[in-house]
């Protein structure tokens, strides 16, 4: 008996170790992108309007291939981290992929993923992060999801009146969408 539990616990703490060298190497990972995109920033205020930048804005090295990692690497990078859970760490690279990229095609899931990380901890965080989904980019396909999300943080203080304005919205604005489907099941039951 003893040298079962001897043996799970050097099991559980060799895993422990994996998983704080995955996450150490994830941080590096993100400190290495934000320095090359940093000195990729810093090259293109150098180079000037005129130069040193490529089709579509994007900065280009001395052999005209692009320089750094671009805005789909930081992305799928930062959103890989949140996916193993490492929420803080997807959470500083998702932040930093919108202060550098604020108009991207991505970045009303970037928000939205912010908003995901706090859900479970700081649910008030979350809820003003999705305010800014809807806010910033109104016309993004995150808004429905970011609407039904507020209105069950709202049922989870117990705000439903709250709750009830929002499931309403996004059966307004997003009739056929699957939060709609989920917020007319919520409305339902929160009738007074």
């Amino acid at each position: 008996m003893r040298g079962d539990l001897r043996t799970e616990l050097l099991s559980v703490q060799q895993q422990l170790v994996s998983v704080q060298e995955l996450t150490g190497q994830s941080q590096q990972r993100l400190t290495e992108l934000r320095s090359r995109i940093e000195a990729r920033n810093q090259q293109q205020d150098n180079a000037g309007p005129s130069g040193g930048a490529g089709a579509g804005g994007t900065p280009v090295g001395p052999s005209g291939n692009p320089a750094g990692p671009g805005p789909d690497q930081m992305y799928d990078l930062s959103l890989q981290q949140y996916r193993r859970g490492s929420l803080a760490t997807a959470r500083l690279g998702l932040r930093e992929f919108l202060r550098i990229f604020p108009t991207h095609e991505r970045a009303p899931d970037a928000l939205y993923y912010v908003g995901e990380s706090f859900e479970q901890g700081a649910p008030d965080s979350a809820a003003a992060v999705y305010d800014q989904v809807v806010k910033n980019y109104p016309n993004s396909s995150r808004v429905a999801s970011a609407l039904y999300k507020l209105g069950l943080l709202a049922e989870q203080r117990g705000d439903r009146a709250t709750a009830r304005k929002y499931y309403s919205r996004v059966i307004a604005g997003y009739p056929r969408s699957p939060e709609a489907d989920l917020a007319r099941q919520n409305q339902q039951r929160l009738r007074p």
